[in-house]
């Protein structure tokens, strides 16, 4: 099917575009909160980039934790309720956070419970969505589909970081995140919208600890997956310390505050952009591979940032990123969704998110002793040079180079008859 045909099919897919619109608008609170949560910490009496790290930590750490148990549970439930309830939690991590700044009541044991529940949203949300897309459009129009919602999620992040970082100037960070909350919040309320349509589950009655092993054994069976997710974790490993502390950290101190990293912050979103329309046309032959080689421009934006290179360059190089990083997650989820049993996906995805982000609280917790231990600049210097070793090796694995994509393997008869009736309008 044509690229203009394969579009007008999405577009006429309602359960679709209600699903582009929520994830659109949770995308945007999610732009809003880095840089206001940053700053807003920062700008507290007596705070530092150690506290900093602390409420970062404890946001993602739930993440990790139970991203396995969400896994089970959009395998095993309805993913539009799965979804709604991230959601929800979400909105209330992200708003007790902006009225805690608000009010001036900010311990940090409190801050960080509620950045922890904001990030329990992000273990429960990731699995489903991903499970979810095979649920509500064909084989056929599957890498579209994951454009489009990577181009909402682009177009989010642009839009999220120029205004929330204006808003942090101009009103405050607590405001920012009530605002961040809000659009979660909204996105909750859309998804009642999508049908209830149960979709490809793992049965109920099966023990979840065995659901888990079972979902091990599709991940761990396949090396491109379990490769590429080990090389994310070591490289998110760095980068969340690169650009969660030691980023902003040099930009409070050396270029500005809050809006000169909005700036550099707004490069990638830009990026990100272009990758996604990349995706909508280029389809490679073998997309991991593909995906792999640009992600070595990881390690670039910590390197100059840490060089003090000028601006220009710092945008750029965020620019290169987003370009990187958004055709990756396009061309990594349409090929999950083709080689991951539909029953299973949820599951697999989890592992996926459990791998990559394992490791993410660990950088978090290191980057304030970094700091004292090796200076900002240094740090940073190092965790772009290791984020680009890690991906290099990752190239060693033979699946990594070789796994090809099965658009370009014809369809049969049956899974042909079985997409062309799926993208009718009238389905």
């Amino acid at each position: 099917m044509p690229t203009s045909g394969q579009t007008r099919a999405l577009l006429v897919n309602r359960p679709f575009v209600v699903l582009l619109t929520a994830r659109t608008l949770s995308m945007l609170g999610m732009a809003f909160s880095p840089v206001a949560l940053a700053f807003g910490i920062l700008a507290l009496p007596g705070a530092d980039a150690g506290t900093l790290s602390i409420v970062l930590a404890a946001n993602m750490a739930p993440l990790v934790i139970f991203t396995l148990v969400g896994g089970v549970i959009a395998d095993r439930y309805p993913r539009k309720l799965v979804l709604m309830v991230g959601e929800v939690l979400a909105a209330m991590g992200w708003i007790a956070i902006g009225v805690m700044m608000l009010v001036g009541h900010t311990p940090l044991w409190l801050m960080a419970t509620a950045a922890a529940t904001a990030g329990l949203a992000s273990g429960i949300i990731y699995p489903a969505l991903n499970g979810i897309i095979p649920d509500l459009v064909p084989a056929l129009l599957r890498q579209k589909a994951n454009a489009w919602l990577a181009m909402g999620a682009s177009a989010s992040r642009l839009l999220g970081v120029v205004s929330g970082g204006a808003v942090v100037v101009l009103l405050g960070a607590g405001w920012a995140l009530v605002v961040a909350g809000g659009f979660f919040a909204l996105a909750a309320g859309l998804l009642v919208l999508l049908p209830n349509h149960r979709g490809a589950i793992a049965g109920e009655g099966q023990h979840p600890v065995r659901q888990l092993i079972e979902g091990w054994g599709e991940f761990s069976s396949r090396q491109w997956l379990w490769v590429v997710v080990l090389q994310w974790a070591f490289m998110i490993m760095v980068l969340q310390a690169a650009e969660g502390v030691l980023g902003p950290v040099v930009a409070n101190e050396e270029l500005g505050g809050a809006g000169a990293w909005t700036i550099i912050l707004a490069g990638q979103a830009v990026g990100a952009i272009v990758g996604v329309v990349m995706s909508m046309f280029w389809q490679p032959r073998r997309p991991i591979l593909t995906a792999t080689l640009f992600s070595l421009a990881s390690g670039l934006p910590a390197i100059l940032l840490g060089l003090s290179a000028p601006m220009w360059a710092l945008v750029a190089s965020m620019f290169v990123l987003g370009v990187a990083f958004d055709l990756f997650g396009v061309l990594w989820m349409t090929t999950m969704q083709d080689e991951v049993p539909p029953e299973s996906l949820s599951r697999v995805a989890s592992y996926d998110a459990l791998g990559s982000l394992m490791l993410g609280p660990v950088g978090l917790m290191l980057a304030g002793p970094a700091i004292l231990a090796f200076g900002v600049h240094a740090s940073l210097i190092g965790t772009g040079l290791f984020a680009t070793a890690v991906t290099a090796m990752a190239l060693l694995s033979p699946e990594v180079r070789q796994l090809r994509s099965r658009r370009h393997e014809p369809l049969g008869m049956d899974e042909a008859v079985t997409d062309v009736a799926s993208a009718s309008p009238a389905m």
